[in-house]
């Protein structure tokens, strides 16, 4: 049985790495007595995968894990079996059950949607201007782990509501071509430190 769960990654867990976050899922399903797949061989594996790893610092509303369980189980008691085993800044959504031939989940988002607040003051029509030259740029080069790459055909969206200084983003979230929060808001001048970002939805190939 292939189950995926929709959940909420909130509060101190949004410091928890992509690593931590697949060992506390599996600790938890342990607790919940469900009964996890596992791969073959000297060092087997939990058969989950989340759908895109969140940069440290971020929340979310929509994250997604793929689980592959060794019986059926009713989707419903999944989820309360989880209820009660997960830290208070994860909530379930939704749980659901997936064909087991469905392709890898993380090979199948397109893009990925965030809502930045920004937590310094800032001159609006400046910010407003900001944005319309990043959105008009034929280019954005930035550099990543010692890679150069082209940020701007990786912005999808870029709005700004000057009056509760906020931000919209919606940037491709591909493998091998995926955009951040951080990076856009470097690229406007703004210190990311400065902002709390939520990635609010993911986009799926239909």
């Amino acid at each position: 049985m292939r189950i995926r769960i929709t959940f909420t990654k909130q509060g101190a867990l949004r410091y928890t790495g992509h690593l931590d976050l697949h060992r506390l899922w599996e600790r938890a399903m342990r607790r919940a007595e469900l009964p996890i797949a596992y791969s073959q061989g000297f060092h087997p594996q939990p058969k989950m995968s989340l759908a895109a790893a969140l940069p440290l610092g971020f929340s979310s509303l929509c994250e997604m894990l793929d689980v592959r369980l060794n019986e059926e189980i009713p989707v419903e008691e999944i989820r309360l079996r989880l209820k009660d085993n997960l830290p208070t800044d994860i909530q379930v959504t939704n749980v659901e059950s997936v064909d087991e031939r469905a392709p890898a989940l993380q090979t199948q988002v397109l893009s990925a949607e965030y809502h930045v607040q920004l937590t310094e003051p800032v001159d609006g029509s400046d910010l407003k201007r900001r944005v319309e030259e990043l959105i008009q740029s034929e280019s954005l080069p930035r550099e990543r782990r010692g890679k150069f790459y082209d940020l701007r055909p990786l912005v999808e969206v870029l709005t700004v509501d000057t009056e509760t200084s906020t931000l919209q983003m919606k940037l491709t979230a591909r493998e091998g071509a995926t955009g951040r929060p951080d990076e856009v808001l470097t690229a406007l001048g703004i210190e990311p430190e400065y902002a709390r970002v939520e990635r609010t939805r993911l986009i799926f190939q239909e």
